[in-house]
């Protein structure tokens, strides 16, 4: 590797590591409450997500005496936490331990003796699995397994899960009525759309059961739905009343995406976030950086899910943009494509750092990059071309960023 493509490979990492870092949950939570503080006494703090723990810390450091705290996160992100009752539990997938956290979160919220100070950031969807009553742990598992697989979108996603959950789509304002809900959200969501992010604990529902069954039937995985789920999504919907929260957004994708910027003044900023199929979000990142110098991306893309193989939609964003930069005639460059969160899929891997030589690197070990596709298998591919992007979880998470440097 030349110094000069060992250059571009570091500044493509620190500009991606500004945006990761500006969206630091313990600097956020701490900012809010600067600017906004929360009442000492008589507040309950509720923490899910993957920066649950981060946030915690810094709701503690200006809250000294809250009346109780509970804090659900994933297994990588968990620890020990003085005056704080710490759940891990299972993420993308849910699990056991996620029940037992729900049903933690959800007595805590009937319970609740003054108002919540709720603490959301992304995954907490899948960290708090509370099926209505008729769905178990087993049939909420395979309605996340087929979505991911379907190659959903995030809202679509949280759609059918809020119509199956206890608390999403506003199930802790319901549950802790009469009590006043305060929530400090970092968006993993590229609208911020508050129905969404971690399918909206403390916002209305994205909609009804019926349009939950519609959007399966769209991806054609009606069908594949537990006979409970398609069951309890053919029902008339319950009426609820219109419970409202105060909710903060203290951290997105666009605000590390300036951060970005602001690492590289002459860098151009795709205006409208990567969404949808990775093979459309490659072409457009091809199309946009149409000369040399350095484009900043944000977003969250979907891969459809065809092969066995191992990978996310990162590093499979990451391999078609080398793929199509080689059908370009591209001569020097380099793109990263990473998750905030440090995992990208079932993987250790944020995303990929790839660059001209990536496809010959991979062909010279044998490996076919067509193939791999294939199979969705692109993280075999970049571990044996050295391309692999490995942050480790950062324990924040505001959706995806990339980094793309011609010269």
């Amino acid at each position: 590797m030349s110094p000069e493509l060992s250059q571009m490979r570091h500044i493509a990492l620190t500009v991606f590591q500004a945006g990761v870092d500006r969206a630091d949950p313990f600097r956020a939570v701490q900012v809010a409450l600067h600017s906004h503080p929360a009442a000492e006494h008589h507040l309950q703090i509720i923490a899910v997500g993957k920066a649950a723990m981060r946030m915690t810390q810094a709701a503690l450091s200006r809250i000294p005496a809250p009346l109780g705290v509970i804090v659900v996160t994933n297994y990588e992100n968990a620890g020990e936490l003085s005056g704080a009752r710490v759940f891990a539990a299972g993420h993308p997938v849910p699990d056991e331990n996620g029940v037992m956290a729900a049903d933690a979160v959800c007595d805590a919220l009937q319970k609740a003796q003054g108002n919540i100070l709720a603490l959301i950031s992304g995954g907490g969807s899948a960290l708090l699995p509370a099926p209505v009553p008729g769905i178990t742990l087993a049939d909420k598992q395979a309605v996340n397994s087929s979505l991911l697989s379907s190659g959903a979108d995030i809202e679509t996603m949280n759609l059918v899960r809020q119509n199956i959950s206890r608390l999403k789509g506003g199930g802790f304002l319901r549950l802790a009525a009469p009590a006043q809900v305060r929530a400090l959200i970092l968006s993993d969501v590229v609208s911020d759309d508050l129905r969404a992010i971690a399918s909206g604990p403390t916002a209305s529902p994205l909609g009804n059961r019926m349009q939950a069954r519609a959007a399966l039937e769209e991806l054609e995985i009606w069908g594949d739905m537990p006979p409970s789920v398609r069951d309890h999504l053919s029902q008339p919907d319950d009426m609820q009343p219109n419970l409202i929260a105060e909710n903060d957004i203290i951290g997105s994708n666009q605000i590390s995406l300036d951060a970005m910027a602001a690492q590289v003044p002459d860098a151009r900023v795709l205006a409208t976030p990567l969404t949808g199929d990775v093979r459309d979000a490659a072409a457009q990142i091809i199309q946009f950086a149409n000369g040399p110098g350095a484009y900043l991306f944000g977003g969250e893309t979907t891969v459809r899910i065809t092969g066995q193989g191992k990978g996310g939609r990162n590093q499979e964003l990451a391999l078609r943009v080398a793929m199509l930069a080689e059908q370009a005639g591209w001569d020097n460059w380099v793109y990263l494509q990473g998750g905030t969160d440090g995992r990208d899929g079932p993987t250790d891997a944020a995303g990929g750092v790839v660059d001209a030589g990536t496809l010959d690197r991979a062909r010279t070990n044998g490996i076919d990059p067509n193939a791999i596709l294939v199979k969705n298998d692109s993280y075999h591919l970049l571990s044996a071309t050295g391309d692999l992007l490995i942050t480790g979880a950062t324990g924040t998470n505001v959706a995806d960023l990339g980094v793309l440097i011609r010269w």
